[in-house]
């Protein structure tokens, strides 16, 4: 009896685990958008404000996003940079920034005690609703984030990032890192950070995600006090389409080094394409799922040409990108690269076996639970449901949409999207050819 009860007591709490969040959402009077999940578990909360503000805005200023992010907690009001981190570290709460190539996120955790937690998020607001940005932060920061540029101008793999997405996306908002360039960076003003937060850190151009131990009326609370004195604004435009690959084929650089780093791929899905899941679930198969994966199979196990590689989806706003890395000794990418290609164009034909499939499900699904476990985890999918305005129910139901795709469901997907003609490589290395 004992150990039934156990047992039954074992199966409800892996119930209460696997449970997705209830998710509540509101659009504020301003027109900000807010999600919220309480978690009453620990007297903490997450505050993370997303804006349409990322690398994609640059417009003909690589690098304006990022260096605006960087330098928005290097003064608000009449505080400094030092007098804002003191505020946060007396608190005990942690505050960050940070850009992407979507979105520009800036961040807050904090305990929910009220004298703690007003005094955290009316920093927080200054910091949105009055950043100073003051000359010298200005040119130290800009400094920062040239010498860290130089640092990845003499990294292979940094390289063929590069010149994979130039080639990949052309002229396109996408077509660079969020670090910038050179001559971007070189060419920006404090002017021209001032104008780009006064354009795009706006309340209608804002999502707001919390998670935490509060009732719904005090998340309300919250979000009113973090962005409700922001300017309204307007909403960033919408981004141009990604136009398909015009100059398909491969681009080799020379580098002094025993290694060649291969980047490949081709332009991949948007954030919430139908057909999303049948690609992420087949990529688990054929290179997301570390050593066992088709590609490490092929090129590590069978034929020693790499120590690792894998494949990604990475769906933005628009269409992201289809990746596949590897590193190889100088002498045999090409041999590796062959070996990939013929890899890739393999599953496109067949697919994954339904064993393969079967034991790509249990991967995924046994794991996700771990991956929404923490607040800060939460909080981090629940922006990026706002962001890209996914289903409420996406966490509840990711499970059973990874249960229900099927093999013919891959490969009609990697038919659709992947094609072995309308693809990029960059080869960075010692022996690549000119």
């Amino acid at each position: 009896m004992f150990r039934s009860l156990a047992i039954l007591l074992l199966w409800s709490i892996a119930a209460i685990s696997l449970a997705a969040p209830d998710i509540q959402h509101w659009t504020m009077v301003n027109g900000a958008r807010v999600y919220f999940i309480q978690a009453k578990e620990l007297p903490m909360v997450d505050v993370r404000v997303v804006f349409d503000a990322g690398a994609a805005r640059d417009g003909n200023q690589p690098g304006l996003a990022q260096l605006s992010s960087a330098l928005l907690p290097e003064g608000a009001g009449e505080l400094d940079a030092d007098a804002i981190a003191e505020r946060f570290d007396n608190l005990g709460a942690q505050f960050g920034t940070q850009a992407e190539r979507d979105m520009a996120v800036v961040s807050l955790r904090s305990l929910t005690e009220s004298k703690i937690l007003q005094s955290a998020l009316e920093t927080m607001a200054l910091v949105l609703r009055q950043p100073t940005m003051p000359v010298a932060a200005f040119e130290r920061v800009r400094k920062r984030m040239e010498t860290a540029l130089q640092r990845q101008l003499q990294s292979p793999s940094s390289l063929a990032s590069r010149a994979f997405y130039r080639r990949l996306y052309g002229d396109s908002p996408y077509g660079h890192l969020p670090l910038g360039t050179q001559e971007g960076l070189a060419s920006l003003t404090r002017k021209d950070v001032l104008a780009f937060h006064r354009r795009y850190y706006v309340a209608s151009n804002a999502v707001v995600a919390i998670v935490g131990a509060l009732e719904r009326s005090q998340a309300e609370q919250v979000a009113e006090q973090v962005i409700g004195d922001l300017p309204i604004g307007k909403p960033a435009p919408a981004l141009p389409p990604v136009l398909n690959i015009s100059k398909p084929g491969v681009e080799a650089i020379r580098y002094p080094s025993s290694q060649t780093t291969i980047i490949s791929g081709t332009i991949g899905v948007r954030r919430g394409a139908s057909d999303y899941f049948p690609l992420y679930v087949g990529n688990h198969v054929l290179g997301g799922s570390g050593l066992v994966s088709q590609i490490s199979v092929e090129l590590r196990e069978k034929r020693g040409l790499t120590y690792s590689a894998n494949s990604y989806f990475s769906p933005m706003r628009r269409r992201g990108p289809y990746v596949m890395a590897l590193q190889t000794r100088n002498e045999q990418a090409e041999e590796a690269l062959k070996v990939l290609r013929e890899t890739l164009r393999d599953f496109i034909a067949e697919g994954p076996s339904e064993e393969e499939l079967r034991l790509a499900k249990q991967n995924i699904t046994g794991g996700f639970p771990l991956r929404i476990d923490s607040n800060g985890e939460k909080v981090q999918y629940l922006a990026m449901i706002g962001f890209y305005q996914l289903p409420l129910d996406y966490l509840e139901t990711f499970i059973s949409q990874v249960e229900a795709v099927t093999v013919a469901q891959i490969r009609e997907a990697f038919q659709k999207r992947i094609d072995l003609d309308k693809m990029v490589t960059v080869m960075v290395g010692g022996a690549t050819k000119e």
